[in-house]
Protein backbone atom coordinates (compact mmCIF):
# COMPACT_ATOMS: atom_id res chain seq x y z
CA UNK A 1 0.00 0.00 0.00
CA UNK A 2 1.31 3.38 -1.02
CA UNK A 3 -1.02 6.26 -0.05
CA UNK A 4 -0.87 9.67 1.59
CA UNK A 5 -2.21 10.37 5.09
CA UNK A 6 -5.41 11.96 3.81
CA UNK A 7 -6.17 8.91 1.67
CA UNK A 8 -5.39 6.50 4.52
CA UNK A 9 -7.69 8.41 6.87
CA UNK A 10 -10.52 8.29 4.33
CA UNK A 11 -10.01 4.60 3.58
CA UNK A 12 -10.01 3.52 7.23
CA UNK A 13 -12.89 5.76 8.30
CA UNK A 14 -10.71 7.95 10.55
CA UNK A 15 -9.69 11.58 10.75
CA UNK A 16 -6.30 13.25 10.90
CA UNK A 17 -5.26 14.70 14.23
CA UNK A 18 -4.99 18.47 14.24
CA UNK A 19 -2.00 19.88 12.37
CA UNK A 20 -1.21 16.76 10.32
CA UNK A 21 -0.01 17.01 6.72
CA UNK A 22 -2.52 15.09 4.55
CA UNK A 23 0.04 14.81 1.71
CA UNK A 24 2.62 12.89 3.77
CA UNK A 25 3.18 9.49 2.14
CA UNK A 26 2.69 6.16 3.88
CA UNK A 27 4.04 2.89 2.49
CA UNK A 28 3.02 -0.37 4.12
CA UNK A 29 1.41 -1.35 7.42
CA UNK A 30 2.67 -3.14 10.51
CA UNK A 31 1.23 -4.22 13.87
CA UNK A 32 4.31 -5.62 15.63
CA UNK A 33 5.95 -2.81 17.58
CA UNK A 34 9.09 -4.96 18.02
CA UNK A 35 9.75 -4.61 14.30
CA UNK A 36 8.98 -0.97 13.43
CA UNK A 37 9.03 -0.18 9.72
CA UNK A 38 10.29 3.17 8.51
CA UNK A 39 7.72 5.12 6.51
CA UNK A 40 4.87 2.72 7.34
CA UNK A 41 1.60 2.92 9.26
CA UNK A 42 1.59 1.41 12.76
CA UNK A 43 -1.73 -0.11 13.82
CA UNK A 44 -1.86 -0.54 17.63
CA UNK A 45 -4.15 -3.48 18.28
CA UNK A 46 -5.85 -4.06 21.61
CA UNK A 47 -6.11 -7.53 23.17
CA UNK A 48 -6.98 -9.07 26.51
CA UNK A 49 -3.37 -8.95 27.71
CA UNK A 50 -1.78 -6.29 25.51
CA UNK A 51 -2.41 -2.82 24.12
CA UNK A 52 -0.35 -1.58 21.18
CA UNK A 53 -1.10 2.03 22.08
CA UNK A 54 1.68 1.76 24.67
CA UNK A 55 4.17 1.55 21.79
CA UNK A 56 2.81 4.20 19.41
CA UNK A 57 5.26 6.88 20.57
CA UNK A 58 8.31 4.57 20.29
CA UNK A 59 7.25 3.39 16.81
CA UNK A 60 6.88 6.98 15.60
CA UNK A 61 10.30 7.83 17.04
CA UNK A 62 11.74 4.76 15.25
CA UNK A 63 10.60 6.09 11.88
CA UNK A 64 6.97 5.02 11.37
CA UNK A 65 5.24 7.55 9.12
CA UNK A 66 2.00 7.47 11.06
CA UNK A 67 -0.05 5.54 13.61
CA UNK A 68 -3.70 4.91 14.22
CA UNK A 69 -5.02 5.99 17.61
CA UNK A 70 -8.23 4.77 19.21
CA UNK A 71 -10.22 7.76 20.43
CA UNK A 72 -11.08 6.18 23.80
CA UNK A 73 -7.38 6.09 24.69
CA UNK A 74 -7.05 9.77 25.55
CA UNK A 75 -4.65 12.30 24.01
CA UNK A 76 -2.33 10.81 21.37
CA UNK A 77 1.44 11.40 21.44
CA UNK A 78 3.20 13.94 19.23
CA UNK A 79 3.59 12.85 15.62
CA UNK A 80 1.41 11.87 12.69
CA UNK A 81 -1.74 10.21 14.04
CA UNK A 82 -5.09 9.18 12.55
CA UNK A 83 -7.95 9.04 15.06
CA UNK A 84 -10.33 6.07 14.76
CA UNK A 85 -13.08 4.51 16.85
CA UNK A 86 -11.54 1.02 16.76
CA UNK A 87 -8.07 0.22 15.42
CA UNK A 88 -8.92 -3.36 14.34
CA UNK A 89 -12.04 -2.25 12.46
CA UNK A 90 -10.02 0.57 10.88
CA UNK A 91 -7.36 -1.94 9.73
CA UNK A 92 -10.07 -4.08 8.15
CA UNK A 93 -11.71 -1.08 6.45
CA UNK A 94 -8.32 0.03 5.11
CA UNK A 95 -7.67 -3.40 3.61
CA UNK A 96 -11.12 -3.61 2.06
CA UNK A 97 -10.79 -0.14 0.52
CA UNK A 98 -7.31 -0.95 -0.82
CA UNK A 99 -8.64 -4.10 -2.48
CA UNK A 100 -11.58 -2.27 -4.03
CA UNK A 101 -9.21 0.36 -5.49
CA UNK A 102 -6.90 -2.27 -6.98
CA UNK A 103 -7.37 -4.25 -10.16
CA UNK A 104 -6.76 -7.57 -8.39
CA UNK A 105 -9.34 -10.33 -8.66
CA UNK A 106 -9.87 -12.07 -5.32
CA UNK A 107 -9.83 -15.85 -4.87
CA UNK A 108 -10.90 -16.83 -1.34
CA UNK A 109 -10.33 -20.34 -0.01
CA UNK A 110 -11.69 -22.07 3.09
CA UNK A 111 -12.41 -25.62 4.25
CA UNK A 112 -11.81 -27.96 7.15
CA UNK A 113 -8.79 -29.57 5.48
CA UNK A 114 -6.64 -28.82 2.47
CA UNK A 115 -7.14 -25.06 2.26
CA UNK A 116 -3.43 -24.22 2.55
CA UNK A 117 -2.44 -26.88 0.00
CA UNK A 118 -5.20 -25.69 -2.34
CA UNK A 119 -4.06 -22.09 -1.87
CA UNK A 120 -0.52 -23.07 -2.86
CA UNK A 121 -1.88 -24.93 -5.90
CA UNK A 122 -4.02 -22.00 -7.02
CA UNK A 123 -1.00 -19.73 -6.61
CA UNK A 124 1.19 -22.00 -8.74
CA UNK A 125 -1.45 -22.14 -11.47
CA UNK A 126 -2.24 -18.41 -11.54
CA UNK A 127 1.44 -17.43 -11.31
CA UNK A 128 2.04 -19.28 -14.58
CA UNK A 129 0.11 -16.49 -16.32
CA UNK A 130 -0.45 -13.55 -13.96
CA UNK A 131 1.16 -11.51 -11.20
CA UNK A 132 -0.22 -13.00 -7.99
CA UNK A 133 -0.12 -12.38 -4.21
CA UNK A 134 -1.17 -14.92 -1.58
CA UNK A 135 -1.62 -15.47 2.15
CA UNK A 136 1.70 -16.32 3.79
CA UNK A 137 1.87 -18.87 6.60
CA UNK A 138 -1.26 -18.86 8.74
CA UNK A 139 -2.22 -15.20 8.20
CA UNK A 140 -5.82 -16.26 7.59
CA UNK A 141 -7.79 -14.58 10.37
CA UNK A 142 -9.36 -11.18 11.08
CA UNK A 143 -5.91 -9.61 11.55
CA UNK A 144 -3.76 -11.68 9.19
CA UNK A 145 -6.07 -11.34 6.19
CA UNK A 146 -6.09 -7.51 6.14
CA UNK A 147 -2.31 -7.47 6.63
CA UNK A 148 -1.99 -9.87 3.67
CA UNK A 149 -4.10 -7.55 1.52
CA UNK A 150 -2.13 -4.44 2.48
CA UNK A 151 1.17 -6.20 1.66
CA UNK A 152 -0.01 -6.74 -1.93
CA UNK A 153 1.72 -4.74 -4.65
CA UNK A 154 -0.56 -2.37 -6.50
CA UNK A 155 -0.19 -4.01 -9.92
CA UNK A 156 -1.13 -7.58 -8.91
CA UNK A 157 -3.68 -9.30 -11.13
CA UNK A 158 -4.93 -11.74 -8.49
CA UNK A 159 -4.78 -12.17 -4.74
CA UNK A 160 -5.40 -15.54 -3.07
CA UNK A 161 -6.74 -15.29 0.46
CA UNK A 162 -6.99 -18.24 2.83
CA UNK A 163 -9.82 -17.90 5.35
CA UNK A 164 -9.69 -19.75 8.67
CA UNK A 165 -12.14 -19.82 11.53
CA UNK A 166 -12.97 -21.38 14.88
CA UNK A 167 -16.62 -20.26 15.18
CA UNK A 168 -19.63 -18.79 13.40
CA UNK A 169 -19.54 -15.35 11.72
CA UNK A 170 -15.73 -15.30 11.49
CA UNK A 171 -15.59 -16.19 7.80
CA UNK A 172 -18.49 -13.81 7.15
CA UNK A 173 -16.29 -10.97 8.45
CA UNK A 174 -13.36 -12.05 6.25
CA UNK A 175 -15.57 -12.42 3.18
CA UNK A 176 -17.05 -8.95 3.74
CA UNK A 177 -13.52 -7.50 3.84
CA UNK A 178 -12.29 -9.34 0.74
CA UNK A 179 -15.42 -9.34 -1.45
CA UNK A 180 -14.21 -12.35 -3.46
CA UNK A 181 -14.70 -12.90 -7.16
CA UNK A 182 -14.14 -16.64 -6.65
CA UNK A 183 -14.76 -18.62 -3.46
CA UNK A 184 -13.52 -22.18 -2.87
CA UNK A 185 -14.63 -24.64 -0.15
CA UNK A 186 -12.32 -27.66 -0.04
CA UNK A 187 -14.38 -29.90 2.25
CA UNK A 188 -16.24 -30.23 5.55
CA UNK A 189 -14.41 -32.24 8.20
CA UNK A 190 -14.46 -32.54 11.96
CA UNK A 191 -12.12 -29.70 12.92
CA UNK A 192 -13.83 -27.28 15.35
CA UNK A 193 -16.47 -29.77 16.47
CA UNK A 194 -15.55 -28.67 19.99
CA UNK A 195 -16.67 -25.11 19.20
CA UNK A 196 -19.52 -25.76 16.73
CA UNK A 197 -20.97 -29.08 17.87
CA UNK A 198 -21.80 -30.69 14.51
CA UNK A 199 -20.58 -31.02 10.93
CA UNK A 200 -23.77 -29.26 9.80
CA UNK A 201 -22.79 -26.16 11.79
CA UNK A 202 -19.25 -26.40 10.37
CA UNK A 203 -20.77 -26.44 6.86
CA UNK A 204 -22.82 -23.34 7.71
CA UNK A 205 -19.70 -21.60 9.02
CA UNK A 206 -17.70 -22.41 5.87
CA UNK A 207 -20.49 -21.28 3.55
CA UNK A 208 -20.34 -17.84 5.16
CA UNK A 209 -17.69 -17.30 2.47
CA UNK A 210 -20.56 -16.43 0.11
CA UNK A 211 -21.53 -13.45 2.33
CA UNK A 212 -19.20 -11.05 0.55
CA UNK A 213 -19.02 -12.86 -2.80
CA UNK A 214 -19.58 -10.38 -5.62
CA UNK A 215 -22.71 -10.51 -7.76
CA UNK A 216 -22.20 -13.19 -10.39
CA UNK A 217 -19.35 -14.63 -8.31
CA UNK A 218 -18.16 -18.21 -8.71
CA UNK A 219 -18.54 -20.67 -5.82
CA UNK A 220 -16.39 -23.79 -6.24
CA UNK A 221 -17.17 -26.45 -3.64
CA UNK A 222 -16.75 -30.14 -2.90
CA UNK A 223 -19.78 -31.71 -4.54
CA UNK A 224 -19.22 -35.05 -2.78
CA UNK A 225 -20.24 -33.39 0.51
CA UNK A 226 -24.07 -33.45 0.86
CA UNK A 227 -24.01 -30.94 3.73
CA UNK A 228 -22.73 -28.22 1.41
CA UNK A 229 -25.60 -28.79 -1.00
CA UNK A 230 -28.01 -28.74 1.95
CA UNK A 231 -26.73 -25.51 3.48
CA UNK A 232 -26.43 -23.78 0.11
CA UNK A 233 -30.18 -24.40 -0.36
CA UNK A 234 -31.09 -22.96 3.07
CA UNK A 235 -32.92 -19.65 2.99
CA UNK A 236 -30.67 -18.31 5.76
CA UNK A 237 -27.50 -18.73 3.68
CA UNK A 238 -26.45 -15.32 2.36
CA UNK A 239 -25.68 -15.53 -1.35
CA UNK A 240 -25.02 -12.95 -4.06
CA UNK A 241 -27.27 -12.37 -7.02
CA UNK A 242 -26.52 -14.63 -9.99
CA UNK A 243 -24.31 -16.99 -7.97
CA UNK A 244 -22.43 -19.43 -10.23
CA UNK A 245 -21.86 -22.74 -8.43
CA UNK A 246 -19.36 -25.33 -9.68
CA UNK A 247 -18.47 -28.62 -8.00
CA UNK A 248 -15.44 -30.89 -7.84
CA UNK A 249 -14.89 -34.31 -6.32
CA UNK A 250 -14.59 -38.01 -7.04
CA UNK A 251 -18.17 -38.50 -8.22
CA UNK A 252 -18.87 -38.08 -11.94
CA UNK A 253 -21.88 -35.90 -11.09
CA UNK A 254 -19.42 -33.06 -10.34
CA UNK A 255 -18.29 -30.45 -12.85
CA UNK A 256 -14.67 -31.52 -12.24
CA UNK A 257 -13.73 -35.12 -11.42
CA UNK A 258 -10.76 -37.44 -12.04
CA UNK A 259 -11.16 -39.98 -14.81
CA UNK A 260 -7.90 -41.73 -13.89
CA UNK A 261 -5.53 -41.69 -10.87
CA UNK A 262 -2.12 -43.39 -10.70
CA UNK A 263 -0.05 -43.55 -7.49
CA UNK A 264 3.78 -43.47 -7.29
CA UNK A 265 6.26 -43.44 -4.41
CA UNK A 266 6.90 -39.70 -4.73
CA UNK A 267 3.96 -38.39 -6.76
CA UNK A 268 0.41 -38.88 -7.98
CA UNK A 269 -0.70 -38.61 -11.61
CA UNK A 270 -4.24 -38.01 -12.78
CA UNK A 271 -6.42 -37.11 -15.72
CA UNK A 272 -9.60 -35.10 -15.22
CA UNK A 273 -12.72 -34.79 -17.34
CA UNK A 274 -12.14 -31.11 -18.12
CA UNK A 275 -8.43 -30.92 -18.88
CA UNK A 276 -8.71 -32.32 -22.40
CA UNK A 277 -6.98 -35.63 -21.64
CA UNK A 278 -3.97 -33.87 -20.13
CA UNK A 279 -2.04 -36.08 -17.68
CA UNK A 280 -1.01 -34.04 -14.62
CA UNK A 281 1.72 -35.10 -12.22
CA UNK A 282 1.53 -33.80 -8.65
CA UNK A 283 4.69 -33.98 -6.52
CA UNK A 284 2.36 -35.02 -3.68
CA UNK A 285 0.90 -38.22 -2.32
CA UNK A 286 -2.71 -39.23 -1.97
CA UNK A 287 -6.11 -39.14 -3.59
CA UNK A 288 -7.07 -36.18 -1.40
CA UNK A 289 -4.44 -34.04 -3.12
CA UNK A 290 -5.93 -34.90 -6.51
CA UNK A 291 -9.23 -33.53 -5.17
CA UNK A 292 -7.47 -30.37 -3.95
CA UNK A 293 -5.90 -30.02 -7.40
CA UNK A 294 -9.31 -30.22 -9.07
CA UNK A 295 -10.52 -27.32 -6.93
CA UNK A 296 -7.42 -25.33 -7.86
CA UNK A 297 -7.82 -26.13 -11.56
CA UNK A 298 -11.46 -24.99 -11.46
CA UNK A 299 -10.39 -21.65 -9.94
CA UNK A 300 -7.49 -21.23 -12.37
CA UNK A 301 -9.57 -21.99 -15.46
CA UNK A 302 -12.18 -19.46 -14.30
CA UNK A 303 -9.40 -16.86 -13.97
CA UNK A 304 -8.15 -17.52 -17.49
CA UNK A 305 -5.17 -19.87 -17.10
CA UNK A 306 -4.77 -21.86 -20.35
CA UNK A 307 -5.11 -25.65 -20.16
CA UNK A 308 -1.61 -26.16 -21.58
CA UNK A 309 -0.03 -24.43 -18.56
CA UNK A 310 -1.73 -26.54 -15.88
CA UNK A 311 0.56 -29.57 -15.88
CA UNK A 312 3.84 -27.65 -15.75
CA UNK A 313 2.63 -25.35 -12.97
CA UNK A 314 1.45 -28.20 -10.73
CA UNK A 315 4.49 -30.39 -11.38
CA UNK A 316 6.78 -27.66 -10.00
CA UNK A 317 4.50 -26.95 -7.03
CA UNK A 318 6.04 -25.64 -3.78
CA UNK A 319 4.02 -26.26 -0.62
CA UNK A 320 3.86 -24.79 2.85
CA UNK A 321 5.73 -27.22 5.15
CA UNK A 322 4.51 -30.30 7.01
CA UNK A 323 1.73 -31.26 4.57
CA UNK A 324 2.87 -34.83 3.82
CA UNK A 325 6.36 -33.46 3.32
CA UNK A 326 8.46 -36.34 1.93
CA UNK A 327 12.11 -36.82 2.92
CA UNK A 328 14.43 -39.76 2.22
CA UNK A 329 17.14 -39.97 4.89
CA UNK A 330 20.73 -41.06 4.33
CA UNK A 331 19.85 -44.26 6.21
CA UNK A 332 17.15 -45.23 3.68
CA UNK A 333 14.04 -44.21 5.61
CA UNK A 334 11.26 -42.37 3.79
CA UNK A 335 9.59 -39.88 6.14
CA UNK A 336 6.14 -38.44 5.43
CA UNK A 337 5.84 -35.42 7.71
CA UNK A 338 2.16 -34.43 8.04
CA UNK A 339 2.47 -33.03 11.55
CA UNK A 340 1.05 -29.57 10.89
CA UNK A 341 -2.50 -30.46 11.93
CA UNK A 342 -4.94 -33.36 12.10
CA UNK A 343 -8.62 -34.23 12.05
CA UNK A 344 -10.30 -37.57 11.31
CA UNK A 345 -10.78 -36.58 7.67
CA UNK A 346 -7.16 -35.54 7.11
CA UNK A 347 -5.77 -38.49 9.09
CA UNK A 348 -7.76 -40.99 7.01
CA UNK A 349 -6.47 -39.27 3.86
CA UNK A 350 -2.86 -39.53 5.08
CA UNK A 351 -3.31 -43.21 5.98
CA UNK A 352 -4.77 -43.86 2.52
CA UNK A 353 -1.75 -42.13 0.97
CA UNK A 354 0.59 -44.37 2.99
CA UNK A 355 -1.43 -47.46 2.02
CA UNK A 356 -1.17 -46.51 -1.66
CA UNK A 357 2.63 -46.84 -1.59
CA UNK A 358 4.61 -50.00 -2.34
CA UNK A 359 7.77 -49.58 -0.27
CA UNK A 360 10.73 -51.93 -0.12
CA UNK A 361 10.21 -52.13 3.64
CA UNK A 362 7.21 -51.63 5.91
CA UNK A 363 4.48 -49.03 6.16
CA UNK A 364 4.80 -47.41 9.59
CA UNK A 365 2.31 -44.93 11.08
CA UNK A 366 3.14 -42.61 13.98
CA UNK A 367 -0.19 -41.12 15.03
CA UNK A 368 -0.91 -38.65 17.83
CA UNK A 369 -3.85 -36.81 19.34
CA UNK A 370 -6.37 -35.02 17.11
CA UNK A 371 -7.46 -32.00 19.15
CA UNK A 372 -10.66 -29.92 19.39
CA UNK A 373 -13.05 -32.76 18.51
CA UNK A 374 -15.44 -32.17 21.39
CA UNK A 375 -17.15 -34.70 23.66
CA UNK A 376 -16.83 -37.59 21.20
CA UNK A 377 -13.05 -37.25 20.87
CA UNK A 378 -12.27 -40.70 22.27
CA UNK A 379 -14.70 -42.47 19.94
CA UNK A 380 -13.25 -40.57 16.94
CA UNK A 381 -9.79 -41.84 17.88
CA UNK A 382 -10.92 -45.43 18.42
CA UNK A 383 -12.66 -45.34 15.04
CA UNK A 384 -9.39 -44.15 13.50
CA UNK A 385 -7.68 -47.19 14.96
CA UNK A 386 -10.27 -49.49 13.42
CA UNK A 387 -9.69 -47.74 10.08
CA UNK A 388 -6.23 -49.34 10.02
CA UNK A 389 -7.68 -52.68 8.95
CA UNK A 390 -6.91 -54.49 5.67
CA UNK A 391 -3.16 -54.12 6.06
CA UNK A 392 -3.07 -50.33 5.74
CA UNK A 393 0.00 -50.24 8.04
CA UNK A 394 2.51 -52.80 9.24
CA UNK A 395 3.53 -51.02 12.45
CA UNK A 396 1.60 -48.49 14.51
CA UNK A 397 3.16 -46.13 17.06
CA UNK A 398 0.77 -43.86 18.98
CA UNK A 399 1.53 -40.83 21.11
CA UNK A 400 -0.59 -39.00 23.67
CA UNK A 401 -3.71 -39.65 25.75
CA UNK A 402 -6.00 -39.77 22.72
CA UNK A 403 -3.37 -41.58 20.69
CA UNK A 404 -3.85 -44.45 23.13
CA UNK A 405 -7.49 -44.57 21.98
CA UNK A 406 -6.26 -45.04 18.40
CA UNK A 407 -4.26 -48.02 19.65
CA UNK A 408 -7.34 -49.37 21.45
CA UNK A 409 -9.32 -49.36 18.21
CA UNK A 410 -6.39 -50.72 16.19
CA UNK A 411 -6.15 -53.78 18.47
CA UNK A 412 -9.48 -54.91 17.05
CA UNK A 413 -8.03 -55.14 13.53
CA UNK A 414 -4.23 -55.49 13.96
CA UNK A 415 -1.96 -57.89 15.87
CA UNK A 416 -1.11 -56.50 19.31
CA UNK A 417 2.62 -57.04 18.67
CA UNK A 418 2.51 -54.47 15.85
CA UNK A 419 1.10 -51.69 18.07
CA UNK A 420 3.22 -49.58 20.46
CA UNK A 421 1.77 -46.88 22.73
CA UNK A 422 3.68 -43.93 24.20
CA UNK A 423 2.97 -40.95 26.41
CA UNK A 424 6.59 -39.76 26.44
CA UNK A 425 8.01 -38.31 23.21
CA UNK A 426 11.61 -39.26 23.97
CA UNK A 427 10.59 -42.87 24.59
CA UNK A 428 8.59 -42.84 21.35
CA UNK A 429 11.59 -41.54 19.42
CA UNK A 430 13.96 -44.06 20.98
CA UNK A 431 11.61 -46.94 20.11
CA UNK A 432 11.30 -45.74 16.52
CA UNK A 433 15.05 -45.51 16.16
CA UNK A 434 15.50 -49.08 17.41
CA UNK A 435 12.65 -50.57 15.34
CA UNK A 436 12.95 -48.83 11.98
CA UNK A 437 15.14 -50.06 9.16
CA UNK A 438 16.13 -49.06 5.64
CA UNK A 439 13.24 -49.22 3.16
CA UNK A 440 10.53 -48.38 5.71
CA UNK A 441 8.10 -45.54 4.99
CA UNK A 442 7.08 -43.61 8.12
CA UNK A 443 3.97 -41.40 8.26
CA UNK A 444 3.91 -38.90 11.15
CA UNK A 445 0.50 -37.32 11.77
CA UNK A 446 -1.08 -35.43 14.69
CA UNK A 447 -2.52 -32.07 15.64
CA UNK A 448 -0.10 -29.15 15.77
CA UNK A 449 -0.17 -29.04 19.56
CA UNK A 450 1.50 -32.46 19.76
CA UNK A 451 4.65 -31.14 18.02
CA UNK A 452 5.48 -34.45 16.38
CA UNK A 453 7.71 -32.65 13.87
CA UNK A 454 10.32 -32.91 16.65
CA UNK A 455 10.28 -36.69 16.14
CA UNK A 456 10.67 -36.20 12.39
CA UNK A 457 13.71 -33.95 12.85
CA UNK A 458 15.39 -36.53 15.08
CA UNK A 459 14.76 -39.29 12.55
CA UNK A 460 16.21 -37.11 9.78
CA UNK A 461 19.42 -36.83 11.76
Amino acid sequence: MNRNLGQVARMCGGKLAEGQNPEQMVQGVFTDSRQPQTGSLFVPLVGERFDGHSFVESCLEAGAACALWQEDHGVPPQGSVILVEDTLVALQKLASAYLSESRAKVVAITGSNGKTTTKDMVYALLASTFKVHKTQGNFNNHIGLPLTVLAMEEDCDHIILEMGMSGRQEIAVLSAIAKPDVAVITNIGESHLLQLGSRLEIARAKLEITTGLKDGGLLIFNGDEPLLHQVLAEVETVKPEHLRPQTFGLEQSNNYYPSEIEYHSDSTEFVSNLTEGLRIRLPLLGQHNVINALAAIAAARCCGVPVERLAGALESLKLTGMRIERTVTEHGLTLLNDAYNASPTSMRAAIDALHGLSPEGRRVAVLGDMLELGSDEESFHEEMGRYLSSGKVDLLFTYGRLGACIAKGARQVMPDKDIMVFSDKEELTASLMSNLRAGDVVLVKASRGMRLEEVVETLKQ
